[in-house]
């Protein structure tokens, strides 16, 4: 499984944030949170609720899991 959290970059955008730094103060994630989003990783559900709460959305606003295709590799 990966994750792509385009919803939450879009979310953001929508909502006037053009630097993503911004989202560390708002949601108090750390700078390693956002390294991890950045690059399409999985972070920790406390941190996602945290994101959630901050951007007055729930989790499948956000991001989306996906099997990627293996003949993409």
């Amino acid at each position: 499984m990966d994750v792509d959290y385009k919803k939450l970059w879009d979310r953001l955008a929508e909502m006037g944030i053009k630097n993503k730094t911004e989202l560390i103060p708002m949601a108090g994630i750390s700078t390693n949170i956002l390294a991890k989003l950045s690059k399409g990783e999985f972070i920790s559900m406390d941190s996602m609720q945290k994101i959630c709460k901050a951007l007055d959305r729930d989790v499948g606003d956000l991001c989306v899991m996906y099997t990627p295709n293996s003949e993409e590799k």
